[in-house]
């Protein structure tokens, strides 16, 4: 095939068209529903999915739910406020602090960082990062936590498996807590809950099952991020969530996606992706990228790899068959 570097250039018109007709269809076909309700975060794919509903369904049949707790940037909800504004959907606020207060969430997050820095506080900010240098050298898949004290020192240190899971486990029920409240919004108006995960986190494993990931329609989890953007631009999208750096706006600490989880920028890790599922030549793809063959081989075997290691939480629950 062709490859170049407009290659994952879409016709925004006939996309964002294609889509709005099978939201419809599905809804009302499919699903019976008449409206649809998106957890709004003043991200970039929650705010496309809110503008494809309102072109879609006009913003009577569509409402907004914004979630903040703890460790929510305050320009989440601001943004979330600027997005809704402008498209003219009605809005909540749904805090699920004391949810998460209430499930021990941050005690538990705390606890297992003590596992590494012992004097850790919970005035501390903290995140956790994952080497963003894989194009460059073998990297193993492991974890650092970095901490920020009261005096504005940064500590790090390497995160062992145990913390590491505790840390996920818990703030994973930040995810699954924002997923029960938009069921209860949807399920009060016999709507339908809209997914808000491209195809990156789609399919390399960025959500949590049952949580983001529990959703009755995933409007572009077909979509490579950099085409999400290009999607938002067409839409009209507000000007400043179009140019947020994409956070995971979990931790009390800002991470970004790429330091977090995809180790690589959007358009280089989408490219190589596209190469890789298009068996594009590996050396034509580092001709393209202006990368060496060794670079794109790490990067080939980074996406694959997550892909496989995640596939668990794309699959439906497993029957006994007897």
């Amino acid at each position: 095939m062709e490859f170049h570097k407009d290659v994952l250039n879409i016709d925004a018109e006939k996309v964002c068209d294609t889509i709005c007709t099978q939201i419809r269809s599905q809804l009302k076909n499919d699903m019976h529903k008449t409206g649809a309700v998106v957890g709004i975060s003043g991200g970039i794919d929650s705010s496309v999915v809110a503008a494809l509903c309102v072109k879609a369904l006009g913003p009577k049949r569509v409402f907004g739910v914004m979630m903040p707790e703890k460790d929510s940037a305050d320009e989440s909800k601001s943004l979330a406020e600027v997005l809704a504004e402008h498209f003219g959907f009605d809005t909540t606020l749904e805090s699920i602090y004391d949810g998460c207060e209430g499930l021990g969430v941050y005690n538990k997050r705390d606890e297992a960082i003590k596992q590494v820095f012992p004097d850790y506080q919970p005035t501390w900010k903290s995140k956790i990062i994952t080497p963003t240098n894989l194009l460059e050298k073998e990297t193993f898949n492991f974890f650092t936590v970095v901490v920020e004290t009261d005096t504005g020192e940064i500590r790090e240190e390497r995160l062992p498996l145990k913390p590491y899971l505790q840390i996920v486990a818990a703030t994973n029920y930040k995810q699954r807590l924002r997923m029960t409240t938009l069921y209860y919004h949807a399920e009060k108006r016999n709507w339908a809950v809209m997914g808000t995960g491209n195809k990156d986190e789609h399919m390399q494993g960025f959500f949590v099952k049952y949580g983001d990931g529990g959703t009755d329609l995933k409007p572009i989890a077909h979509l490579y991020k950099i085409q999400v953007f290009q999607l938002a631009r067409y839409l009209g999208v507000p000007k400043e969530i179009v140019d947020r750096i994409p956070t995971t706006d979990t931790y009390s600490s800002e991470v970004t996606q790429e330091e977090f989880f995809y180790g690589l920028d959007f358009y280089r890790m989408d490219m190589l992706w596209h190469a890789m599922e298009n068996n594009v030549p590996k050396e034509k793809a580092a001709e393209v990228l202006d990368l060496t063959v060794e670079q794109v081989e790490r990067a080939f075997y980074n996406i694959q790899r997550k892909i496989t290691a995640t596939e668990y939480l794309r699959m439906e629950p497993l029957e006994i068959k007897g």
